[in-house]
């Protein structure tokens, strides 16, 4: 629960989403391991059970591609089935439903049939459960074409973005970062309400932007902060959408700045932060002052010890330091 009366915890502003989506539509169920009785893995969950009953809180066997499965009949059957996966990893045993059956339906039948099937899981490192439950695969789902992917890193997002995602005809899935369930913040308010395809504006600058989504946003405002201390004003872009990319805001971004350095949880090779990267290239390219920098997590598996693991992920003082080499100060 939220700590006061004055803030909401990320966690709150989820379960809130749930209750209203599962309140609005007869049609919306919620399903997943642990998602009903135990009140879900990161207690997201908890009460929906009591309020709304054992067919719309459905607690699963462990079987990600049975249940996964289970949630894209449903959503072709008329449902709108919000689908929780526990953890990004666990997630894979689940690949067939998602990569080959709810993404290519509505394009195999030759746009006959949709598949409005959300799918939420919890993605990324932090707390110790080690290479099994705590890498960043957000990259994988944003390379399959029939998929909207979002990462909310905000009270706001977490509490509004699953509506939307619910309006979609096609299958939306949302990656929540295991850091910010116990993050704080005011109540949101409706007009903090955003499209969930769009990037915005988390900090403004002038120096160079910083573009980061999901878990790594708090470390990479904190980083700004520690930046601007030192005279270099940082941009913060937040993507908030990772597929489809808002090309839109990053090309402008970068014509402000003319540097930059793109901030990613996953690991640097193949990844989401290379694809940014590239679209720069193709069209910012005579907009850079300095080649583009990333910052990504060592490439190993995530450890379990915490100073391990903290030393693989992406920190503030890795995105100052990055960001004063790009700006000739370090």
């Amino acid at each position: 629960m939220a700590a006061d009366t004055e803030t909401i915890s990320y966690r709150e502003a989820v379960r809130l989403a749930l209750q209203e989506a599962l309140r609005s539509d007869s049609r919306v169920f919620l399903m997943g391991e642990d998602v009903g009785h135990y009140g879900g893995c990161y207690a997201v969950s908890k009460g929906l059970l009591d309020e709304f009953g054992e067919q719309r809180v459905r607690d699963t066997p462990l079987s990600e591609s049975g249940f996964v499965g289970a949630g894209v009949g449903a959503a072709l059957g008329g449902m709108r089935p919000i689908v929780e996966v526990m953890t990004v990893n666990f997630s894979l045993l689940a690949l067939d439903q998602i990569v080959n059956n709810a993404a290519t339906i509505r394009h195999m039948s030759g746009g006959q049939f949709s598949v409005p099937l959300v799918i939420r899981m919890a993605t990324g490192a932090g707390k110790q459960l080690a290479a099994q439950h705590s890498h960043s695969l957000e990259c994988w789902y944003a390379h399959v074409p029939g998929l909207k992917v979002l990462a909310p890193a905000t009270i706001a997002d977490a509490r509004y973005m699953l509506a939307l995602a619910l309006e979609d005809p096609d299958p939306v899935v949302i990656f929540e970062h295991v850091m910010l369930y116990n993050e704080l913040a005011p109540p949101p308010v409706e007009s903090d309400r955003l499209p969930m395809d769009k990037a915005t504006l988390r900090r403004s600058g002038n120096d160079l932007t910083l573009i980061t989504y999901g878990g790594s946003l708090p470390k990479v405002l904190q980083a700004a902060e520690q930046l601007s201390q030192s005279g270099i004003d940082a941009e913060v872009l937040d993507l908030r959408c990772l597929r489809p990319l808002d090309t839109t805001a990053i090309v402008a971004s970068v014509a402000r700045t003319h540097r930059v350095v793109i901030i990613d949880e996953g690991w640097r090779t193949g990844s989401l932060a290379g694809e940014i990267s590239a679209i720069i290239m193709e069209q910012a390219f005579w907009e850079l002052d300095a080649p583009v920098v990333r910052v990504c997590s060592k490439e190993v598996p995530i450890p379990y010890p915490e100073h391990l693991e903290q030393a693989v992920l992406p920190q503030p003082e890795d995105i100052v330091n990055a960001a004063k080499q790009l700006a000739g100060l370090a």
